[in-house]
């Protein structure tokens, strides 16, 4: 079976159409958190996701939209677009996030958005911080989001090393023995100056996961995002991956 995985499609209608296009047909979505915030089209991210056979986990920006996380933490920006997103979204939208999980297990992996300890605050970012996580889950791997930035920590089964690595477009890994921690990158916002939205693919049959980019028209999302009155640095980034 092929299974698509996304996260951090942050309401960027336009990035997740394009991510679906290029993924071709799926068995199921798996979304690893963070539907909405920042970008314009929330209900309409929301409306498309649910149209697939699909298992999403809650991100941060989800709890903050439906007012169940205080937004003190977030930058400026963030919490400007966090307070936007909230007025915009409809009570259909409103009922799906309030009714999302922190966590959800599909063998052999483990979803969430930040981390299997924290599953909707932690970042992984570095080996120390996916080598404290790997006694949190049970299965063979699990897939994070929330950095926005492709990601592979690998579980050396000899040495008990965690390597990690940023897999580059087409890069892949077998699901096999190593134990894994992995990010698809940020389908609506990436992070690692690749404006590209980024996402990975799964084969169960093969054990093969992959990282894939697509390019999009961010210039109709940021000319949305204009219209809306989203702050200007939000706008900016887009076209520069940062």
């Amino acid at each position: 079976m092929r299974y698509g995985i996304i996260a951090d499609v942050h309401a960027n209608l336009a990035a997740f159409e394009a991510v679906l296009a290029d993924m071709g047909e799926v068995d199921s979505l798996w979304c690893l958190g963070d539907l909405v915030g920042y970008g314009p089209d929330p209900n309409e991210c929301i409306d498309l996701l649910q149209r697939y056979n699909h298992r999403c986990v809650m991100g941060n920006h989800d709890l903050a939209a439906i007012g169940r996380l205080d937004t003190s933490d977030f930058n400026a920006a963030a919490a400007e677009a966090a307070e936007w997103t909230a007025h915009a979204l409809n009570d259909r939208s409103i009922f799906y996030l309030s009714n999302l999980p922190e966590r959800v297990v599909v063998e052999p992996f483990t979803l969430v958005h930040g981390s299997p300890r924290s599953p909707v605050w932690e970042y992984i970012f570095q080996e120390k911080l996916a080598a404290a996580n790997f006694d949190h889950f049970g299965t063979l791997a699990c897939l994070v989001g929330h950095t926005h930035v492709p990601a592979l920590y690998l579980l050396d089964s000899t040495s008990k090393q965690v390597l990690a690595s940023t897999p580059g477009a087409g890069d892949r890994v077998e699901v096999r023995q190593n134990r894994l921690i992995a990010n698809p990158g940020g389908v609506g916002q990436p992070r690692d100056s690749d404006p590209r939205a980024a996402y990975g693919l799964y084969d169960s049959d093969t054990g093969i996961l992959e990282w894939r980019r697509v390019e999009y028209p961010y210039q109709t999302t940021q000319q949305k995002m204009r219209d809306a009155g989203l702050p200007t640095r939000l706008i900016e980034r887009l076209a520069y991956g940062w």
